[in-house]
């Protein structure tokens, strides 16, 4: 993930990126998204050798925040020793995920699988001596959760790659092209490897900023991954060559301009295994997040790191808990569901049923009494609390007989029927929703 780039830098390389997906024309693609886009959330597993110290991941070594020898001697402190994948995808299922994504190598080139391209691999540097993906990805597959890869294309550890340190590289890439073209080779044998061996669903690289489309050979490298499954996706940080946007860890404030995005997000303040880091994020404030991203039409990919041993930490595990127990309540409001209505006509995140005859709308806080929708046309057949299925009343403010106006909705809630994080409501309509976008006044033409 980006850490401590320049500003210039960090929001040049969005820009880029965001441009850049253009390649991609969504038409194309339409068919396999469809999976990703029902599917709404993500849990994303941040595991590596940067788990023993708790430090931050390759990062920390870039930004000369530890010595380079000093992080990589954490190789010895790498047990994998309460390494239990079954418990990880029944969390991550309970969470109500439908795909993870676990970073099977990060900046620092260490590889979470037995690679041939290189020594740094948990099976061979570290105490754990095991490829610990493998039975990971089964586990997910088991229990019906698509599989993602996360993959760094950069290797800050590989002698024939440029970058190194933050302020030194090894050499020009453009001046050295046969150099070059000995990490191409070595970073094309690893991705082959990880796609043979794992086949992934969904594709997530980082690392893109640091090279051109064409010096990582972007057109090549999309085109092998799909040959090898045409079905799966690739994120949107391979220079253009993506299938969906990825906004990390800051909620936009308009969504993506790209037909599918996906919010990846911390759970407390940083990527991976830190216990100095305690801010983590309260329930509520990671089921808000989430309600504002689909509420956009997008995915939130929500990111845990273990320890190096395996365990998850608590105050995860319970955010993940809590999270699912909600999902399950709300559901039908949640997952396979499309973009809500435009911003005004409700003051909150909401969510169509796919044929649009369903509206939801969620209620941040505490909320009782009347909650009031704008300009909807259709007339409604039911209110209901999702969940619970109990009918609530409503009445129509301001309408005038002879405009086309529509007048307010005005909801009553009763305190009795709240969520204890945020309650949802079903208005299902009499067909598709229709909606009024006029200035209102007098004239029925308006």
């Amino acid at each position: 993930m980006k850490r401590f780039l320049s500003s210039a830098v960090l929001t040049l390389s969005l820009f880029q990126s965001a441009k850049a997906q253009q390649h991609i024309q969504p038409a194309a693609i339409q068919d396999k998204m469809q999976w990703f886009a029902d599917a709404k959330l993500g849990i994303f597993i941040h595991w590596g050798i940067y788990s023993v110290r708790g430090v931050d991941e390759s990062w920390s070594f870039y930004n000369k925040k530890i010595a380079y020898a000093d992080y990589m001697q954490q190789l010895k402190g790498f047990t994998a020793r309460h390494y239990h994948p079954e418990e990880w995808a029944a969390l991550i299922k309970e969470s109500g995920a439908r795909y993870a994504v676990i970073t099977t190598k990060h900046h620092d080139g260490v590889a979470l699988w037995d690679t041939q391209f290189s020594k740094l691999d948990m099976p061979g540097s570290t105490p754990a001596k095991r490829d610990v993906l493998t039975p990971l990805y089964t586990a997910l597959r088991q229990q019906g959760i698509k599989s993602g890869a996360y993959f760094s294309l950069i290797d800050w550890s590989y002698p024939d790659y440029p970058q190194f340190l933050k302020d030194s590289s090894r050499y020009d890439a453009k001046k050295d092209p046969a150099r070059w073209q000995r990490f191409l080779h070595y970073y094309e044998g690893q991705l082959k490897e990880v796609m043979q061996q794992y086949n992934p669903d969904l594709w997530w690289f980082d690392g893109d900023w640091e090279h051109s489309a064409e010096e990582w050979e972007a057109v090549k490298m999309r085109k092998m991954l799909t040959d090898h499954n045409p079905n799966t996706i690739i994120n949107g940080r391979l220079q253009g060559y993506g299938d969906y946007d990825t906004p990390e860890q800051n909620f936009p404030v308009s969504r993506p301009n790209f037909k599918w995005w996906e919010l990846c997000m911390t759970i407390n303040n940083n990527w991976g295994y830190h216990p100095d880091d305690t801010n983590y994020k309260t329930p509520y404030e990671v089921i808000t997040i989430f309600a504002d991203a689909i509420s956009n039409g997008g995915n939130m990919l929500l990111d845990i790191g273990p320890a190096e041993d395996g365990t998850i930490p608590a105050a995860e595990v319970t955010v993940l808990k809590e999270l699912g127990a909600w999902n399950k309540k709300h559901a039908p409001a949640i997952f396979n569901t499309v973009a809500g209505i435009p911003a005004g006509h409700f003051y909150g995140p909401t969510t169509l049923s796919k044929d649009s005859s369903t509206l939801y709308l969620f209620l941040s806080g505490n909320v009782s009494g009347q909650v009031m929708v704008k300009g909807l046309i259709n007339n409604i057949k039911k209110i209901s609390v999702v969940g619970s299925r109990q009918a609530l009343t409503h009445k129509i403010v301001g309408k005038i007989s002879w405009s086309t106006v529509p007048g307010l909705v005005y909801i009553d809630v009763p305190a009795a029927v709240q969520d204890k994080y945020m309650t949802v409501l079903a208005v299902e309509l009499d067909g598709p929703v229709k909606l009024y976008r006029g200035k209102g006044g007098f004239l029925t033409n308006e």
